[in-house]
């Protein structure tokens, strides 16, 4: 099984006096921890703005990343190709893949803040139709070299990317799918899914099914396990890890909301989102401590037994996936952090490091027999 770290760089539930240069130098030993104990994959997401997460270019810091620890991949979860622009992401993307030998995993996503729309004065009403254009073009280009475009948003002359890309992309595609659309636009590109643990994972399974289906009838093969983008508080014994837990991931998920402002009314009126809309009806009909309890359900909390336990559990409902899990946020103490990084790189990362994918699980069958 493919496990990756999810570096995050918040500062809200932390003190007032924690800055931003201590978040980033925190995260950045975090990574380190991960990347010595037997990560596979350090990603990081793109934010702006906010103390929610401010990681403005993850492909700059992968670059970083990349050099610091070379026995590990680097990913991105995801560019949003709204706030963007096409020509250079490519360029971006084909330089880092050169400087990495090929350990970039380019993930994608068309943004959901409207605040993060208005700093970049772009509207969510084209959020989907850049996306699904940006994203034709670019996955285009790092397969030709060459990158052009004539629709409504991108008027791209014919480019020839400097340095050419060196390697295919298409098997190290991810794209962020928390609507129904943005699955279908993960499948028409060839990307694996990446979908986040705030819900329980019996609801996702439609659209994991969906995406499935759809790999299938437009590339004529299976699709490539989703990536969940897992949140994770490791404790070594269950005496107040219940507590811990929901302290922490009930203030991410305040964040959250805050954030992006789920409560709000605007998801109904914006184009492209009325599955929000949905989603945010139900979540005012539970309530806020109906939303904790399910993250919580969908995250991994407690002992390195119970996190396993839910872990395959999940692996029974939804099948084969990759994990890229943040041991930082809520305002977790860096110290915590750091502990159940730790306590799950020594007995966690062990046993689902030796989990077989089902293709294995069935070449290992043939050879058998």
């Amino acid at each position: 099984m493919d496990v990756g770290l999810q570096m995050v760089f918040a500062t809200y539930g932390c003190p007032a006096d924690v800055t931003d240069q201590q978040c980033w130098d925190e995260e950045l030993k975090i990574a380190a921890i991960a990347a010595d104990g037997g990560f596979d994959c350090l990603w990081a997401v793109e934010h702006h703005d906010d103390d929610y997460s401010f990681c403005p270019d993850n492909l700059q810091l992968m670059s970083y990343l990349a050099a610091k620890h070379p026995n590990v991949d680097v990913g991105t979860a995801a560019v949003i190709l709204p706030w963007n622009d096409p020509l250079r992401v490519a360029e971006k993307v084909s330089v880092l893949d050169h400087l990495t030998n090929g350990r970039l995993r380019f993930g994608v996503g068309r943004g959901l803040a409207r605040r993060e729309f208005n700093i970049f004065r772009t509207s969510m009403d084209e959020s989907r139709t850049r996306f699904d254009e940006a994203a034709k073009m670019i996955v285009e280009a790092l397969e030709t070299g060459f990158i052009e475009g004539n629709g409504p948003h991108y008027k791209q002359p014919r480019a020839e990317l400097r340095p050419r890309p060196r390697f295919p992309i298409r098997d190290r595609l991810y794209a962020v799918a928390s609507s129904d659309d943005s699955v279908v636009s993960a499948a028409k590109i060839g990307a694996r899914m990446v979908m986040f643990s705030d819900r329980p994972w019996g609801t996702r399974l439609p659209a994991i099914q969906k995406h499935r289906d759809l790999f299938q009838q437009m590339h004529g093969r299976k699709a490539p396990p989703p990536l969940m983008a897992d949140f994770c508080v490791c404790t070594p014994t269950m005496d107040g890890a219940e507590e811990k837990a929901k302290d922490w991931m009930g203030k991410f998920v305040m964040s959250n909301f805050d954030h992006y402002e789920l409560l709000g009314d605007h998801f109904a009126n914006v184009k492209g989102y009325d599955a929000y809309a949905a989603k945010i009806a139900t979540a005012k009909e539970i309530g806020m401590d109906g939303i904790i309890a399910g993250f919580m359900e969908a995250s991994v909390w407690g002992t390195p037994d119970r996190i396993l336990r839910v872990l395959e559990q999940r692996r029974e409902l939804v099948g084969d996936y990759e994990l890229a899990t943040s041991f930082r946020f809520g305002g977790i103490p860096y110290a915590d952090a750091e502990a159940g990084l730790k306590l799950y790189i020594k007995e966690v990362l062990p046993v689902i490091k030796q989990w077989k994918m089902d293709d294995e699980l069935s070449a290992t069958r043939v050879a058998a027999e």
